[in-house]
Formats: structure tokens, sequence, C-alpha cells
């Protein structure tokens, strides 16, 4: 078996002299432990020697990216090709692929191999000679220098770290845009405070104020390149009335310089977000796209470059930016945040609040496949950014519709879909309509429920049980039409005080009663006495 062993000095092939003891790989650090064993187990056959760095750097380079370089390729050809019958052990598997793809040797990787190697490695100032250990320690150095330089070299369409950069100044450039102006509105708002009620922009406000000066030029200064005409005739028309104190002219000199500063600052910062959106184009298209220029700088920004973006999961990119917030959720137990810094994002802005939630889950979604794509991708178009965002945006169509169409008829109508309510009610059993009893005074309804305890008490047979609601029917009976029959009398007996009526009507109640059951009994004779031995029993 032959082995292919690389240095920072050059190629090396050893031939293994006793292949049993690489079966044995935990042990095999044993035979390396001095030059006399290493040399009993492996023996070297060829070293090919690199001429200067930049030949090292470029045989380093190759084998990195599993590539043959040409001084390797010769060393294959010259020493392993004679034996084609032996197998080459190799430290790379990609390269051994390459190797027997090409050259047509058979290439061998194993854990034996890899320890092998670094026993070798441990012992290689013995086994290769004609190399003094001071250059060999010298030419690893400058390989090491040299490929960690060719590895930073990038793309210069790559350097997310401008873009970091970038959008960190335009966030400092607001907050100072946004201190310069409140003040420049405070202190010239002593002198003419109207002013800063009529011109809202906080842009035309400064010029304003540097063309204007002290508010007394205000009728012969010309605002129209500055100010609409309606605007401009209300400033003149409110300077004539200005309720502002008087200013010297080195107060007026001073709040113009800083006039002058928040002009250079706000169109130095529209230069700048110039450079950032065409930066942001050509380093992360598709993401540009899906959540625009500022907030995909700030994803950027906020996970250190565009690849440690793309390591994150769709679900960190979703709260990336409310951290805080998270961790505060979690500790107390309540609710997570639904988004950090993709809440500025356009297509999120314009959801309603109650589908805000699901438009930034699925935003997330889609921004983390683009975020790969620009960052692992060779294309630098934005094709997969257009064709996701308009599925996104199909999909907030069909949430504000609530996704209801007509099939027939226009289908550009919405189809009327009512709330489902439950109509069923639930209705209470009245038991008031099993009663065949005709309703009765609340005197006689009294007597009747003392009627009823007495019976409670009292047991009775079942004959007369069932005989007894019928003797009650027909005797109620006689009193309701003892009252029709009430009426007519009453008319033509003569008037009396009404503390007499009030004596009289329960003993004429009664006698009226024994009169129609004395009719009845001449019918009934049987039933009737009956009846009154109950009526004086109940007494």
């Amino acid at each position: 078996m032959l082995v292919l062993f690389e240095t920072a000095a050059g190629y090396a092939i050893f031939k293994v002299l006793d292949e049993s003891k690489l079966q044995q790989v935990d042990n095999l650090y044993k035979e390396f432990e001095t030059p006399e064993k290493a040399n009993k187990v492996v023996k070297l056959k060829h070293f090919e020697k690199f001429t200067d760095t930049t030949e090292a750097l470029a045989a380093a380079t190759a084998l990195v990216e599993g590539k043959i370089g040409k001084s390797l390729k010769k060393v294959l050809k010259k020493v392993v090709a004679k034996e084609a019958h032996e197998q080459l052990a190799i430290s790379d598997v990609k390269l051994g692929g390459v190797i027997k793809e090409k050259l047509d040797l058979s290439c061998v990787h194993s854990p034996a191999v890899a320890e092998l190697m670094r026993c070798i490695r441990s012992q290689m100032e013995s086994l290769i000679t004609g190399l003094p250990p001071k250059e060999i320690s010298a030419m690893s150095l400058g390989l090491a220098h040299s490929l960690s330089r060719y590895k930073l070299k990038f793309s210069p369409d790559k350097v997310d770290t401008m873009i970091v950069q970038a959008i960190s100044l335009l966030d400092d450039l607001d907050k100072e845009l946004n201190n310069y102006i409140m003040r420049c509105r405070e202190w010239y708002g002593w002198h003419f405070p109207e002013l800063g009620k009529v011109i809202t922009d906080n842009l035309a406000y400064c010029k304003a104020v540097r063309k204007i000066g002290d508010r007394t030029n205000v009728a012969t200064t010309d605002l129209s390149d500055i100010l609409p005409e309606e605007i401009e005739a209300e400033v003149k028309l409110a300077a004539e009335i200005s309720m502002g104190t008087e200013v010297s002219e080195q107060d007026i000199g001073n709040i113009s310089h800083l006039c002058d500063q928040v002009i250079e600052i706000s169109e130095y910062r529209t230069q700048l977000y110039d450079y950032l959106k065409n930066r942001m184009m050509a380093i992360a298209p598709n993401l540009t796209v899906m959540v625009g220029e500022l907030v995909g700088a700030r994803l950027i920004s906020h996970a250190g470059s565009l690849l440690n973006l793309a390591k994150h999961p769709a679900s960190t990119v979703q709260i990336l930016g409310a951290e805080k917030a998270l961790f505060r959720a979690l500790k107390t137990r309540k609710d997570t945040p639904k988004y950090g810094l993709i809440y500025h994002a356009s297509l999120v802005g314009q959801t309603a609040a109650k589908n805000k939630g699901k438009i930034s889950r699925m935003l997330a979604a889609k921004s983390a496949l683009a975020i790969r794509y620009d960052a692992l991708g060779e294309d630098t178009n934005a094709e997969m950014g257009v064709e996701n965002r308009a599925k996104l945006e199909a999909r907030l169509r069909q949430l504000e519709e609530k996704g209801i169409r007509r099939i027939s008829g226009a289908g550009k109508a919405m189809a009327r879909a009512d709330k489902y309510q439950h109509k069923s009610e639930v209705r209470m059993y009245d038991p008031s309509g099993d009663s065949t009893i005709p309703s009765t005074s609340k005197k006689r309804k009294f007597e009747e429920m003392a009627e009823q305890e007495e019976a409670a008490e009292e047991p009775v047979t079942p004959v007369a049980k069932s005989k007894k609601p019928k003797k009650e029917a027909v005797k109620e009976e006689v009193e309701e039409e003892a009252a029709t029959e009430e009426p007519p009398k009453k008319k033509k007996k003569k008037k009396k005080d009404k503390a007499e009526e009030a004596e009289v009507e329960e003993p004429k109640e009664e006698e009226e009663e024994v009169a129609v059951s004395e009719s009845t009994e001449k019918k009934k004779k049987k039933k009737k006495k009956k009846i009154k031995e109950e009526e004086a029993g109940d007494e």
C-alpha cells in the first residue's frame, strides 16, 4: 500500500512495509514512538519539493477545493502509475474520487489511514530526509499566511460588512436629524412660533428659516421655490400678526447655521440610502424584494453577516430583533412575540391587525429561503423573490377577502356569507295546560290548598280519590253559573251603604249557592247528599 502525504514543503509518497499493523488502530501510535520504529512501518519512496511559496499555495488551494494540482498529477503519474496494483491511501475523500476518475487509481480512506497520517506527521522530520527542521517550520508559516490571505479574499459584490456599517450609520443619522430639527424648531419658535404650525415638513421648515432669517423679511422674501403658493400666503399672513419675541442678528446667524447642518445631513442621508439600496440589490436581491432594503439590511446587521443570517431558521428570522420581549415572555410564561424587525416590512404593514401574525410567519418562511439562496447561491437574480412575493400577496388577498367567491355569475363579486347563529330555543314545560279545573278566586284556592294538606296527612281510600275531582268539578261549575246570574239580581235591589254591602256580601253568596244546589238536588239526590256530607266534614 502507498500513502500520499501532503506537507508545506512538498508531496511525499510512503510505502507501508507491514500492513498488518494497520489493523490495530488503537495501538498504532506505539509503532511511531521512535524514529527507528517508524522506519520499520513506513518507508519514503518519493518526495516532490515545492520550488517556492506560490507553488505551495497553488497546491494547497487545489487540495482545499478537491482538485488535482499540476505537481500532484506529475507525482502520481511518475511514481504511483508504475505500481498500479498498489492501493493509494489518501486523507481526503473528495480528492480520492477525483484521482480515481482521472488517473484510474484505486484509493483508500478509512480510520486506520487517518491514524496513520497522524503518526507520520509526528515523525515527519525523521521520515523525510533532506529537510532541516527550521526550513520546514518557515515553509509551514509562509504557507499558512498565504492560505489565510487567500481564504479572506472575497468578491466585492458580496460585501455584507459594508451593509452593516451603512445601515448603522443611517440609523444614527436619523437620530441626529431628529435632535437637530427639534432644536431648530424650538429655537426659532421663540421668534416666529406660527411658522412651525404652517410648515409641517422638517426639511422645508429649515430651508424656509434659512432663507427668511428675521420674520420682518417675510414680506419681501420669495419662498415659491420652497413652499406652495397657499402655504406661502399663510406664512406671510402669520408673520404680520406673529406673537414671537425679538431676537438679535447673532441669534439668527446661529439658527441659520443649524439649518445648514440639517440640510447637509439630509442630503448625505439621501445619498447613503441610495448606496445602501444598490448594495442590497447586489448582495441580497431576493431578500430585498421580500422585505425591502431597510428591513433586509437591519436583519443582516442584527445577525452579523448574510451567512450567519442564512443559518437561522424561519422562526428565528420572524422574531429577530424582539429577543428582549421573547425572553420576558418565556420567563413570565406569557405569549411570545409574533414579529421583530420583520414587522416593518411592507407586506406586514398593509395587513389588518388580525392577520399580521399569519403574514409575518409566512413572510419569515419565504424570507429564510431567499436569504439562503442569496448567501449560498451563485445566481444574482431576484426571480425567486419576485415569485414568492407574488404568492404571499395572493395569500394576503385571500385572507382579506376570506376566500369566499361566487361560483356562477360575476367572478369579481363576493358571495354573501351570513354569520352562523344557533337559533334553537329551550322551552320550559307549562303544567297549567294540564288542568281542566277553571280558575277560582284566591279564597277558594286557599281552601283547596288546605284540603290537599289535610288529605296528605290522613290516608284516603283509592275510591274516594278517583271520585273527589269529579265532585269538585261539578260543584265549581255550579258556582260559576251562580256567579253569572249574580249581576241582574243586584240591579233590582236597593242601594245600601258600602259598609253594609261588605258585611252582607258573603252570606248572600252562600244563600245563592244553596238555591242553585236545591235545583240540582232534585235530579241527583244521591250525589247532593254526599257533597253536603263532604263539605260538612271539610268545615
